[in-house]
């Protein structure tokens, strides 16, 4: 089964980086928005599989757009996993009160990442 990925984050750096770790994973198809409003149109007209969304972003933050997804994405709701490049226990609880899956730390590895799309993609089998 062919996965679609839609990442939003607003660092070309970061979508870069994360393309390569999401590749690593097995996902191919990737689709990028750099800030809300476009990843909630993406989210709606594209129906990704995950949405891998960044926490800081211009104009809305993720949490915001995680629940706007969630409420507009009615009849296929992806996996959503929210990262962060600060560790904040606070987040992690804003995270799952707007409806992410996971919640997980930026790193130069990606390992965190990698742990959440197999922890994600073993509860689906």
């Amino acid at each position: 089964m062919a996965i679609k990925a839609l990442l939003i984050d607003d660092n070309e750096q970061d979508r870069w980086i994360m393309k390569r770790f999401l590749a690593k994973a097995g996902i191919m198809e990737v689709i990028t928005a750099e800030e809300g409003e476009e990843g909630i149109r993406k989210a709606r007209t594209e129906r990704p599989d995950i949405i891998i969304l960044d926490t800081v972003l211009p104009k809305m933050d993720g949490f915001e757009i995680c629940k706007k997804i969630r409420a507009d994405v009615k009849n296929r709701q992806p996996k959503i996993i929210m990262l962060t490049g600060s560790v904040d226990a606070i987040d992690v609880i804003k995270a799952r009160l707007a409806g992410a899956d996971d919640y997980c730390v930026k790193t130069s590895d990606g390992a965190p990442l990698l742990e959440a799309l197999k922890n994600i993609f073993a509860e689906e089998k």
